[in-house]
């Protein structure tokens, strides 16, 4: 379709670069967010000074899972990234149930995320003696999004980019001071030791660290407003693991390191809020008003990463529109900003309800609303890089012609898919003690994850029995 033909339906073309993807990406990982909240929680319940090598692992499955991925991106362009794949490679009925579950992972990370969102800023603004309940501070911020959202998707690129270029400074400055002191008691390489591996509970280390790259799948969501896509969002892809994994690896050694390997865990457990760790090692090694510079910097990483999260759902609900599978009239386009508008105001909208239903109940920002949804967004994109992973083999064993090389298209994928597939597992079966729910809300959150999925399968039915045609179009999208 030429874009003449049809300019009210289609996401703005060729309006982002390399740079712009990768921003967007490794703003929804938010890294400043996961090294100050992620990673001392991971020591805390995992494997304690275990955790840089098993930063190492994570980030070389993820780059074994990506080389199939952008295999794929270089023949689909769909804005469905997962679902589309799935569509693609396993049919379109399990492509249905990718696609609701992909709308349940983003709005279930996004208005989780809000909830720390909240609490950071008003425990950041209270010490200015503005006391304001945190549920306020997450409507301001939902309304700033919600702004970003419906315009034009490089003025969020924009955004993100300043806000990440900071946090990352702000960590390196950290890195750096505990690197020259030479941390507590001399460097030691032990972080990257099977012992310190296996120490603790390896198992919900590797959750923790799957979790903290959340948002590097992204790149394929931009696909069809990338310039160049073919080669755009593979080397986003690649480089967005790699920026994320080395720092994150990087970073959580010297963390052991600034702390010392033997009194890592017991002052992690001596902490009321291990968050405050990474704050705790600022002061003793740079000092000055590093604090409230992470004070500020947290909240701004948070807002990039709802940012993010917020323009994923909306593309999601704006192509199970398009398709079909939803109403048609999410599947529309601005006819200004080529955003989709209808998909941004839908999250909004449940942004607004999911809020007020956890503030009404007076559930903590932070415990309830954050722990638990982000969690089922973990555990429901993990499932989708399962989905994927199966996908790829399918795709390519249709259509062998497409690429030559067996171990991207067969091997990695049913390797890494096998492995993201036992986690979702564990996860799920170990939800209720990881997430910090107990009794009937410890079935219920991971079982949302199911729920999502029949429900994506009977849409997709329904689509199959209605109009069969658009249905075995599902995540075809546009030529790549």
């Amino acid at each position: 379709m030429s874009n003449s033909q049809t300019p009210a339906n289609q996401l703005r073309k060729d309006s982002l670069g390399v740079a712009a993807v990768t921003f967007l990406v490794v703003s929804a990982a938010a890294p400043l967010t996961a090294v100050a909240g992620g990673v001392p929680l991971s020591m805390l319940l995992g494997n304690g000074p275990g955790i840089p090598l098993t930063f190492l692992l994570v980030t070389a499955i993820l780059l074994l899972f990506s080389a199939g991925y952008v295999a794929m991106a270089r023949h689909i362009r769909n804005a469905g990234a997962f679902y589309a794949y799935t569509a693609q490679g396993l049919g379109g009925l399990m492509g249905g149930a990718a696609a609701i579950v992909a709308i349940l992972a983003y709005n279930a990370m996004q208005i989780g995320v809000f909830g720390l969102f909240g609490a950071a800023t008003a425990g950041f603004f209270a010490g200015l003696g503005i006391d304001l309940p945190w549920w306020v501070w997450t409507y301001i911020g939902i309304a700033v999004v919600a702004v970003l959202g419906y315009r034009r998707v490089d003025l969020s690129a924009k955004v993100l980019t300043v806000l990440v270029i900071l946090e990352y400074l702000v960590v390196l400055v950290i890195d750096a001071a505990i690197l020259f002191k030479g941390g507590d008691g001399g460097l030691t390489m032990a972080p990257f030791t099977p012992s310190a591996f296996l120490s603790g509970t390896p198992a919900i280390g590797i959750l923790f660290c799957f979790a903290a790259f959340i948002g590097f799948e992204a790149t394929t969501i931009y696909s069809e407003e990338a310039r160049e896509p073919r080669r755009t969002v593979p080397r986003a892809t690649y480089i967005s693991v790699l920026l994320i994994g080395v720092f994150y690896m990087f970073t959580s050694w010297l963390m052991v390191n600034g702390a010392g390997f033997d009194k890592l865990v017991p002052e992690l457990q001596g902490l009321q809020d291990p968050t405050t760790f990474l704050f705790g090692l600022a002061d003793r090694y740079v000092g000055g008003p590093i604090g409230t510079i992470m004070g500020i910097l947290l909240i701004t990483s948070l807002f990039a990463g709802v940012v993010a999260f917020h323009n994923g759902v909306a593309r999601y609900l704006y192509v199970a529109g398009r398709e079909g599978l939803l109403p048609r009239s999410l599947g529309v386009t601005h006819p200004v900003f080529q955003s989709p508008h209808v998909g941004s105001i839908v999250q909004t909208v449940t942004a607004i309800l999911v809020v007020a239903l956890f503030a009404a109940t007076g559930q903590d920002p932070v415990l309830a609303l954050f722990s638990w949804l982000t969690n089922v967004g973990t555990l429901a994109i993990m499932l989708l890089m399962s989905f994927t992973a199966f996908a790829i083999v399918a795709f390519f064993g249709r259509n062998p012609g497409l690429e030559s090389n067996v171990l991207t298209t067969r091997v990695l994928p049913v390797v890494t898919g096998v492995i993201l597939a036992a986690l979702v597992i564990y996860i799920a079966v170990n939800f209720g003690s990881i997430a910090g729910a107990s009794g009937f809300l410890a079935i219920l959150l991971p079982g949302l994850v199911l729920i999502a999925a029949i429900i994506g399968l009977l849409l997709a039915a329904r689509l199959k029995t209605a109009d069969i045609g658009s249905f075995t179009r599902l995540g075809a999208g546009q030529e790549a």
